[in-house]
C-alpha cells in the first residue's frame, strides 16, 4: 500500500498492511534538526499543508524578534494570528473585545476576512504534489480562525467569556454565528483544495473535567460544530473529520461521532483510558495519538515507549482504526532516543498490524 492508502485504510477499519504513525514537533525542541520536518524525517504516511503567510510579514517578524528569549507564547503559524488579530498574550492585559457588553458592540469590530489573502489555487498544487507521492493529505483552518471555544475566550477573556456563557446567551450565540461562519468559510476552501482529512482543533477541556459542562458544549457549540461538518461533507462525503482538544472530554464523545467525526486526537493516556475508548467506541472512531505523558517523553526510558507502543497496537489497534503518535506535544526536554525509539517499535509491531483484525 502506499502511504495515503494505508491512512484511508486505517481510517475505514479496514485492514492496512501495516500500521500508520505519526509525529509532530516544534523546530526548537530538536535544535539538532532546524529545518527539518519531522513527518518527512521519519517517513510518515501524513503531509500538512497551511494557508499562505501572514500578512503584514515585515511587522510580524519583528513582533517576534522584540519577545524577550524566555518568553514562549507558541509556535509561528499560533503567533502569526495572535499578530493579525491584535492579541499579544505576553503583553496584553485585555482581549480584543473585552470591553465589549452588547451585541452591536461585538458586530462594530469585524473579525478578519482570511479569505482575501487565501490563495486556494497554491494550496491545492500542494495538496496534489503530497498525494501524486503518495501521501494523505491535512490541514487545519488557522488558530483564531478555526477554533469556537478558544477563539471566544480569547476574544472576550476567559473569565468574561465564562460569565458570558451563563450570564449573556445571546451575545455568546451571536458571537459564534460570525466564528462559525469565518471556520465554514476556511474549511470549505481547504476542503474544496482536496485535503483528505480537515482537522477540527478545540480545546475544551483539562485533565480531570471539561472546561464547560457538557450541557453548556452541547448547547452552545455542538450546532456549530455540526454545521461546519455538513458544510464540508457535502462538498466531500469521503472527507475525515479529526477532532483534537486536550484533556478528558469524555461525556461529549457520542455527541463528537453524531456529528460526524471520525478521528478523535490525542486521547492523552494518563486522562482517558485509550483501551476503554476502543472497546466503547471503536467501532465508530479512530483514534490518533495514545502514547506517552510529558514525563514519560522526557525522563522515561527507551523502554517505557517501546513498552507502550506495543500496549497500544495489541488494545487500540486491533480491529483497525489506530493511526500511532505521542499523546502529547515533544518539548525540548523529551528525550531524541525515545523518539527514535517509538519509530522502530512502531515500524517493527505495526508490521503485524494486519494481523489484529
Amino acid at each position: 500500500m502506499r502511504p495515503r492508502e494505508r491512512v484511508q485504510a486505517v481510517l475505514r477499519h479496514q485492514p492496512p498492511d501495516r500500521l500508520p504513525r505519526m509525529v509532530n514537533f516544534y523546530p526548537w525542541s530538536f535544535p539538532q534538526y532546524p529545518d527539518r520536518d519531522a513527518g518527512e524525517m521519519f517517513d510518515c504516511e501524513i503531509r500538512f499543508v497551511t494557508a499562505d503567510p501572514p500578512s503584514q510579514q515585515a511587522s510580524f517578524l519583528s513582533y517576534l524578534k522584540s519577545l524577550p528569549d524566555d518568553v514562549y507564547v507558541g509556535s509561528r503559524p499560533i503567533l502569526k494570528t495572535y499578530h493579525d488579530w491584535g492579541y499579544h498574550p505576553e503583553v496584553a492585559r485585555d482581549a480584543p473585545l473585552g470591553g465589549a457588553e452588547t451585541i452591536a458592540q461585538i458586530a462594530a469590530a469585524p473579525l478578519p476576512d482570511f479569505m482575501q489573502r487565501f490563495d486556494s489555487d497554491g494550496l491545492r498544487r500542494a495538496v496534489e504534489h503530497h498525494q501524486q507521492q503518495g501521501y494523505a493529505v491535512m490541514a487545519s483552518p488557522p488558530h483564531l480562525g478555526g477554533e469556537l471555544f478558544e477563539t471566544a475566550w480569547r476574544l472576550r477573556g476567559f473569565e468574561q467569556f465564562m460569565i458570558d456563557l451563563v450570564e449573556n446567551p445571546p451575545l455568546v450565540d451571536y458571537l459564534l454565528e460570525q466564528l462559525t461562519a469565518m471556520h465554514v468559510t476556511l474549511s470549505v476552501a481547504l476542503t474544496r483544495a482536496g485535503v483528505d482529512i480537515l482537522a477540527l482543533d478545540d480545546d475544551v477541556a483539562e485533565p480531570t473535567r471539561m472546561l464547560i459542562s457538557p450541557e453548556a458544549w452541547r448547547r452552545t457549540f455542538k450546532p456549530c460544530v455540526r454545521a461546519i461538518i455538513a458544510a464540508c461533507r457535502a462538498i466531500n462525503p469521503d472527507l475525515f473529520i479529526f477532532w483534537h482538544s486536550d484533556g478528558n472530554i469524555e461525556p461529549i464523545i457520542p455527541d463528537l461521532i453524531e456529528i460526524g467525526v471520525d478521528v478523535l486526537n490525542p486521547v492523552q493516556p494518563d486522562v482517558m483510558d485509550p483501551a476503554r475508548l476502543k472497546r466503547e467506541y471503536g467501532d465508530r472512531l479512530a483514534f490518533w495519538g495514545t502514547v506517552g505523558t510529558p514525563q514519560r517523553w522526557a525522563w522515561g526510558t527507551p523502554e517505557d515507549i517501546r513498552r507502550e507502543v506495543f500496549e497500544r497496537i495489541m488494545t487500540v489497534g486491533a480491529g483497525g482504526g489506530l493511526i500511532l503518535s505521542p499523546a502529547y506535544d515533544l518539548e525540548p526536554e523529551c528525550r531524541w532516543e525515545n523518539v527514535t525509539t517509538f519509530f522502530q517499535a512502531a515500524d517493527i509491531w505495526g508490521a503485524d498490524y494486519p494481523s489484529r483484525f
